[in-house]
């Protein structure tokens, strides 16, 4: 398999535009003006990395560590509605390659420096429509909060009723870092493997090390069996807010089919799982924050409580 760059209309060109995939109404382009994001990268054990990657990708090392990407957008003005996004993968490169020191991230597009998504639930049923059965991401709808208190940003994932993850950042006194760059995201569909990339930009706010208030935890739910796996480590190497995140996603998606020396065992997903499924915006109830509190015996912060300004 050869990863090859394409030209892409600029964004610029399609604003106004409409668009209709899949019985979605677009206007163009698909993106964000306003929404808050939080980010934390933690250190992981490459070879577990290894193992929860695709053949095709390699897992990329800081410090000898592999890295688990942990990104979660409040979407507050899109085409298809406001919901939340929690996005977690494996920072990686294109397999075949030795991917030398720090090159990878400062020219991604040269290295195909990206994240591959081992899961990204949503909030809402047309995200998931449109997510996985257009650009191939691993959306499913599930129990989302996205909490911004005075000290910590926090997000807290959901699904059948059960804690699946939960990550909490500092918040940084002022986002005063400017930030423009191309995202690469790769994910497993359908037995091919999807690459799409977004444009992201805005100012955040960084703590190298994360702080005390940096938290992760994994529930039960078999949903982060495969976290479970990548012995994640107690510190994170940095965690982000961005009270303000612009955004487009491009309108161009690459697929490959995922190849084996053996005969490989049936995709876990197809089109049957977005064939049914509709325009729907309304979002299942938030995850229990209380209840999870209670039984992992953790303190409740009451900013927790307190609204997204």
């Amino acid at each position: 398999m050869t990863f090859t760059a394409r030209r892409r209309r600029p964004a610029g060109r399609l604003a106004g535009r409409f668009a209709n995939v899949d019985g979605i109404p677009f206007r163009m382009p698909v993106g964000t003006r306003s929404s808050p994001a939080l980010i934390a990268a933690y250190p992981v054990d490459p070879s577990g990395a290894r193992e929860v990657l695709p053949e095709e990708l390699s897992p990329y090392r800081i410090r000898g560590e592999g890295v688990l990407l942990i990104a979660v957008v409040d979407y507050q003005d899109t085409p298809i509605g406001t919901y939340v996004e929690f996005c977690t993968g494996i920072l990686c490169t294109p397999a075949g390659r030795p991917a030398p020191p720090l090159l990878p991230l400062l020219f991604r597009s040269a290295f195909g420096t990206g994240v591959h998504l081992g899961d990204m639930p949503v909030s809402t049923e047309i995200s998931v429509k449109g997510g996985l059965g257009i650009w191939g991401m691993p959306k499913r709808r599930a129990s989302l909060d996205f909490v911004a208190g005075e000290s910590t940003v926090s997000s807290q994932y959901d699904l059948d009723g059960q804690l699946v993850m939960r990550v909490d950042v500092p918040r940084p006194a002022r986002a005063w870092l400017p930030m423009r760059f191309t995202a690469t995201g790769y994910s497993s569909f359908r037995g091919m493997l999807w690459k799409w990339s977004a444009t992201l930009c805005g100012r955040m706010g960084l703590a190298w090390g994360g702080g005390p208030e940096s938290r992760l935890l994994l529930g039960d739910h078999e949903r982060a069996a495969w976290l479970k796996r990548l012995d994640i480590r107690d510190r994170p190497f940095l965690t982000a807010f961005i009270p303000s995140v612009r955004g487009v996603v491009h309108d161009h998606v690459e697929g490959w089919f995922h190849t084996s020396a053996t005969p490989p065992p049936p995709p876990r997903e197809g089109l049957e799982s977005v064939v049914g499924l509709g325009l729907g915006q309304d979002r299942l109830p938030p995850p229990d924050r209380a209840a999870t509190d209670r039984l992992l015996g953790l303190p409740r912060p009451r900013e927790y409580a307190a609204p997204m300004p």
